[in-house]
This record gives structure tokens, C-alpha cells and sequence, in this order.
């Protein structure tokens, strides 16, 4: 009989802080940064969910998520920011709806505002309002 290994299952967080803690740094601090950023800016109805094991926001509908891994960070911000953007995102990495960047090198404050009202105006006219 042919021996499988098994895989510890990793338990996930129930909290976007539980979340961030077990989350190395410097990228717990630089998804710290992005987490109040989006804060900021984001409606008082936002909520705060773990979704899929990663924190995201929700604001009538899936507004966005960030996540560590071990070699960079990312933001899903969805498809329509990430193209409306995508020459101020020229030096990250991206691919439908998400954008890679190193923990050390971080998305600027300004450019995490512009895609997050740009999803929020987009969920918004989804939603009739």
C-alpha cells in the first residue's frame, strides 16, 4: 500500500485581525497600511469579513481583498480598477483583479485610494444607487 502524506490542515482566521497576526513582517505592517487606507475611505455600511481566508471588504458586494504570500503581497481590488489603472500600475504586477507587490515596496496610499472609489462608484452602479 502506497504511503500519502498528509497535509496539516491550516485552520482559518475568523478575523481579518486574527488574520494579520499571523502574518510575518515587514508585510504584516504593510497590510496594516493597506487595511486603514481602505478604512479611510471606504463607506460607513463597509464591513469587515475573513472571505475565502483573506480579509476583504465588503460595500454592496465584494469591494476588496488583500492577502500575504510568501514572496509578495496582494491587493484584489476586482477587474475594473485594476484596468481603468493600469498605467499607474505599470511597475506592479497585475493580472485580472489583482495586483502583486513586494512587502517592502508597497502600493502608494494615493494609488489604493483611487482603485477603492473606483470599485465602490462601480458596486454602487450595480446596485442601482
Amino acid at each position: 500500500m502506497k504511503k500519502t502524506k498528509t497535509r496539516k490542515a491550516r485552520k482559518v482566521p475568523e478575523t481579518v485581525d486574527e488574520y494579520l497576526n499571523c502574518v510575518p513582517e515587514p508585510a504584516r505592517t504593510t497590510l496594516n497600511r493597506v487595511r486603514a487606507v481602505i478604512r479611510s475611505i471606504a463607506p460607513r455600511e463597509t464591513t469587515e469579513v475573513i472571505s475565502y481566508g483573506i480579509p476583504t471588504f465588503k460595500y454592496k458586494g465584494m469591494l476588496a481583498s488583500f492577502a500575504a504570500f510568501s514572496d509578495h503581497c496582494s491587493l484584489f481590488p476586482g477587474a475594473g480598477p485594476t484596468i481603468e489603472f493600469k498605467n499607474e500600475l505599470k511597475n506592479f504586477q497585475t493580472s485580472k483583479g489583482t495586483i502583486r507587490f513586494a512587502p517592502d515596496k508597497p502600493l502608494p496610499a494615493a494609488l489604493v485610494k483611487k482603485l477603492l472609489k473606483a470599485r465602490i462608484a462601480e458596486n454602487e452602479r450595480k446596485k442601482g444607487c
